[in-house]
């Protein structure tokens, strides 16, 4: 029996078709980063089967210090402050550059930069 090889004249749109939760189907919309632990090489674990991203990060729970600390849109104190946190509450750290820490109090935000003096490491 005689192999026959398929071209593109032969495929059908259909069988063109990009398939899976991953695919090149147009623009989409930015996910709100103040809202969702995203940024474009990281995000919470939590989101891997909803964003796409080069990495994923497990969160690494720590306790905001008695005072309380300010949670900035950058990694700056001249930067906007978008909330300020409460003494004991629980903040998922996600990265650490210098002295910030990039994170948030859950998957639904708020989400951030708090200096990392600010935090304690959780039952210590």
């Amino acid at each position: 029996m005689e192999e026959r090889r398929l071209s593109q004249d032969d495929m059908t749109g259909s069988a063109l078709a990009a398939q899976g939760p991953y695919v090149l189907a147009g623009p989409v919309s930015r996910p709100d980063s103040r809202a969702e632990p995203i940024r474009g090489d990281l995000a919470h674990i939590g989101l891997a089967g909803k964003h796409f991203v080069p990495h994923y990060a497990v969160p690494q729970p720590r306790a905001v210090l008695p005072g309380g600390a300010p949670l900035y849109a950058d990694p700056s104190d001249t930067s906007e402050e978008l909330c300020v946190l409460l003494e004991g509450d629980s903040f998922e750290v996600l990265d650490i550059t210098r002295d910030w820490a990039w994170g948030c109090l859950s998957l639904e935000g708020p989400v951030g930069y708090i200096r990392l003096d600010r935090l304690e490491t959780l039952g210590g």
